[in-house]
């Protein structure tokens, strides 16, 4: 197929017939189509407008008969033999060429008859049509009852057809059409050819883009409009209230001209009604953009996704049509541009997606711009949406079915990175809609918008057809769309699916009840997992669970977090913000607004609402992650709340206040240092004495480049051997079923160790991928498995408990990242080469139990955490419970030994900057 560079072309007008005093018989014309072996429609000069045209009949021959088409009063008849190869013959030497005829007689009847000649501008130098066709033997010779010199001449070729066997003389059966006239299931003929091209005849054209056709070789007659342009309707002859359209005659002589009973591939996309929508495959070009590049067809946006080939083409032809005022395009004016801004294509980084067609971005000068996606409908709401979940008001989000999906397909995308965005135009200003400034918007290569689309996720809006603000890669939605809607996607599936893909979440607020109820599901497993929804301040988020579908207030724990004005009945403010909450909401927001976060949830208050510490990791490394309470004391956005002694936290969010103090920021900025008492208050208020209570364990795993390991109290290592033996042998009589344990984050279970083979019991800590990170809870190592290779705890061993405890040295600190491993490798020499271990508890922090560790060398148990500074292998750690300022002394002198040696850590001097 040739693109818009080799457009078809009309044969050029016909010369006139050669002077001559019978010139009322010969016509010279262009053979417009062949209605059979003997009857040809010819087309004379042009005049104004689409030229004459008159059907002729060859003289003294006649030829089989085709069948015809079933009407509302008769049925289909068969051809006779040999009728399709006839007309085929005839058809293939000359439609589209021009012929003279020369008129023997008129027939009662009104039919002319006479001969054609195919070539030259008279019949003395051209070629007898009829003689080609009675010698090809498609053509019977009709003798009269005089025969005369033409007659004898065509039974000599007949004989001679005869004697060769050829055409309907030959001795096989000819062939006779099995026609499929009418098509009862449009469809199944699209899905059988695939969208594949299909050779065709065109058989009539009803209007510039309506054509019937022939589908080779199987015969079947189908009704096709052209995908993506549609042209001037023609009257109907039947309708006396019809009238034609501007320019609907010359855009069905222009399609004729070219397509009428030519040989053509026809490419089926969609139905529409009982009709077809495809493509015409010319060798000359592409009839559709020939249409549209001179005027005499117009694109529609339903059915140009379909169109092979793409759209492009379409529409750059049909922008020519326009700058040119050609016939349809003849009063045209372009649309007012609706956005005065720079046009040009920027990037800019993505801060919050607003439902599933917005989005607001940061450009690289600082200011943010909400950007609404091009020519995207959101998802809509029916009756039966309204009704949310029991106990909270409607929420489009989550009770308007995909459009939590369509949200979340664009957050985690696009949220907090770098895209390509093309304003497209701006919707203006209406009763009930803002003004909006839309856009075209990537990442990387992905056209969002198209990419919601295609999911089924959104649908695409439906411009008027002189509205050209539209998305810059509109045909593209288009067709995305058409394939969503093939494929039953979403928004495009049937009802039930839209019922199990709607959120029907709980709102856990005011109600402290239900608060304290829930309030062990999002402890339980450790960090719940969440994304924040809203912020109403520095330290208040609204944030939706999905493991549990609820949707929480969070209060952040340890802080105290300048408050904003509230807003009440009516949007009347009441109260003042206090100084720098704006500034610690606008923190807040940047840093985790629809990120999604991790909670450690420690309480609720007497409003309901859950308290505790939140993390968030942006640059998706969750291995700790930011902890916003600590981030907004360091930024001197929030001061310490005497809550947070109670966390493990607590050293954290110290240290960040003395560092914001220090430098003066935002609440400090007035700071003066005065004289700290809270030394001497705590150790007033702990006047306990240090106690020894070893207890002899046996080390089973430790936590790589940490100071943290797992240990067996030794009297349970005999019950945990004899509860696991007893758990196998309960496995070994009933296997369990593969595939029958759905394992989910949290949940305890058992899994096979992959250096043994052998069942254990586990926790489950995560599942991504297929692969589910496993915590044997005997034994506190981990590993990454299959999770369809997970399977349930037998009962009665699920509520053992776990054999391998967690325990963290005390008062020891890992140096610097160089040194991790050397500590590391010396840690576990410690453990793992001495047969008895014995630990003493000797402070917490949450529930993390943090211990002195000893190993006995036969005369004396040796601190292995002094061990290590002292071997300068680890920095000692300050606490200020008095009851361990004896401990905490011998371990900073043995510190200090090291250092002036230059041990390890220390061996290029003083690397904690604390040197005099």
């Amino acid at each position: 197929m040739t693109d818009a560079a080799s457009p078809i072309t009309a044969p050029a007008p016909p010369p006139p017939a050669a002077s001559s005093s019978t010139t009322s018989q010969v016509r010279r014309g262009l053979v417009k189509s062949v209605l059979s072996g003997d009857a040809i429609v010819l087309q004379g000069q042009p005049q104004n407008g689409p030229p004459p045209e008159f059907t002729v009949y060859l003289s003294n021959v006649t030829a089989p008969r085709l069948g015809r088409r079933p009407t509302d009063s008769s049925a289909a008849t068969p051809d006779e033999p040999y009728a399709w190869e006839s007309r085929e013959f005839l058809r293939k030497k000359i439609v589209g060429q021009f012929v003279t005829f020369v008129r023997d007689f008129t027939a009662t009847s009104g039919r002319d008859h006479g001969h054609v000649y195919l070539g030259g501008t008279s019949p003395a130098d051209a070629g007898n049509v009829a003689e080609t066709s009675v010698a090809a033997g498609f053509l019977e010779v009709r003798q009269g009852k005089v025969t005369e010199e033409y007659t004898s001449k065509l039974l000599e070729l007949q004989e001679q057809a005869k004697s060769a066997g050829k055409g309907k003389w030959s001795t096989s059966a000819g062939t006779i059409r099995e026609v499929r006239w009418v098509i009862e299931n449009p469809r199944e003929i699209v899905d059988k050819y695939n969208q594949k091209p299909v050779d065709a005849v065109v058989e009539m054209v009803r209007d510039g883009s309506t054509v019937r056709a022939f589908l080779l070789p199987d015969f079947e007659y189908i009704t096709l409009q052209l995908s993506g342009v549609r042209a001037p309707s023609t009257r109907n002859p039947t309708s006396s209230e019809s009238r034609a359209e501007p320019f609907s005659e010359e855009a069905k002589f222009f399609t004729e001209s070219r397509l009428l009973q030519r040989d053509v591939q026809i490419v089926l996309e969609s139905t529409s009604n009982q009709n077809f929508v495809g493509s015409v495959l010319h060798p000359k070009g592409n009839i559709a953009e020939s249409l549209l590049r001179e005027g005499y067809a117009k694109c529609v946006d339903w059915s140009i996704g379909l169109c092979t080939g793409g759209a492009e083409k379409l529409r750059a032809a049909e922008r020519q049509a326009k700058e040119k005022r050609l016939r349809l395009w003849k009063g045209y004016q372009p649309a007012a541009a609706g956005y005065t801004g720079d046009r040009k294509a920027f990037t800019a980084k993505v801060t919050e997606v607003v439902l599933s067609d917005a989005v607001v971005v940061q450009k690289d000068d600082g200011t943010e711009l909400k950007l609404h996606l091009s020519s995207i409908r959101l998802p809509r709401e029916s009756g039966d949406d309204k009704t949310p979940a029991v106990g909270r008001q409607f929420r489009p989000l989550y009770d308007i079915p995909f459009m939590f999906q369509a949200r979340e397909f664009l957050r985690k995308r696009i949220l907090g990175k770098k895209v390509q965005i093309q304003i497209d135009y701006v919707q203006p200003k209406s009763e009930n809609f803002p003004e909006k400034t839309c856009a075209t918007i990537k990442v990387g290569d992905l056209n969002i918008a198209e990419g919601l689309v295609s999911r089924g996720l959104s649908k695409v809006v439906r411009h008027r057809a002189d509205d050209e603000n539209r998305s810059s890669e509109y045909d593209t939605l288009l067709a995305a769309e058409a394939n969503a809607e093939k494929g039953k996607k979403g928004l495009f599936a049937d009802k039930s699916a839209e019922k199990k893909d709607t959120l029907r979440i709980q709102e856990i607020a005011g109600d402290i009840a239900k608060s304290k109820q829930f309030l062990p599901y999002l402890q339980r497993g450790g960090r719940a997992e969440g994304v924040v929804e809203f912020i109403s301040g520095g330290s208040r988020l609204r944030i939706y669970i999905p493991k549990e579908t609820v949707l929480i207030t969070f209060l952040l724990g340890g802080i105290n977090c300048p408050k904003g004005a509230r807003v009440g009945p009516g949007g009347v403010t009441l109260g003042a913000s206090e100084p720098f909450a704006d500034e610690a909401a606008a923190f807040t927001r940047k840093l985790i607004l629809q990120h999604e976060v991790q909670l450690e949830v420690e309480s609720t208050d007497k409003n309901g609402n859950f308290v505790g510490y939140l993390f968030v990791s942006p640059d998706g490394n969750t291995a700790r992650g930011i902890n916003l309470s600590e981030a907004l004391v360091e930024n001197g956005l929030a001061s310490l709340h005497f809550t947070a002694e109670r966390s493990g936290h607590y050293n954290a969010l110290l240290a960040a206040e003395n560092k914001a103090k220090k430098a003066k920021k935002n609440i400090w900025a007035n700071f003066v240092e005065e004289q700290q008492q809270e030394e001497v208050e705590v150790q007033q208020a702990d006047t306990s004495e240090r106690k020894q209570n070893l207890r002899q364990v046996a080390v089973t795993d430790l936590a790589p480049g940490s100071l943290r390991f797992y240990a067996q109290n030794i009297e349970d290592g005999a019950k945990i051997e004899k509860m696991t033996s007893e758990m196998r042998q309960t496995l070994s009589e009933n296997p369990p079923i593969a595939g029958s344990f759905t394992a989910r984050r949290g949940d305890l279970c058992i899994a096979k160790f992959s250096q043994d083979g052998q069942w254990y019991r586990a926790k489950v800590e995560s599942i991504r991928a297929g692969q589910a990170e496993v915590f044997y809870i005997d034994y506190g190592n981990r590993e990454t498995i299959e999770a369809a290779k997970l399977a349930q705890i037998p009962g009665g061993f699920a509520s053992v408990p776990a054999g391998a405890k967690e325990y963290n040295l005390a008062l020891v600190k890992l140096p610097n990242e160089d040194y991790v491993q050397l500590t590391f490798d010396a840690f576990a020499q410690y453990l793992f080469g001495h047969a008895s271990i014995f630990v003493n508890t000797e402070y917490r922090v949450g529930t993390a139990d943090y211990v002195t560790a000893y190993y006995d060398n036969g005369t004396k148990k040796v601190d292995i955490g002094r061990a290590l500074v002292a071997e300068g292998l680890a920095l000692s750690d300050s606490r200020r419970e008095p009851r361990l300022q004896t401990l905490v002394s011998d371990y900073k002198s043995a510190e200090e030994t090291a250092k002036k040696s230059r041990k390890n850590i220390w061996e290029f001097g003083d690397f904690t900057g604390n040197e005099i």
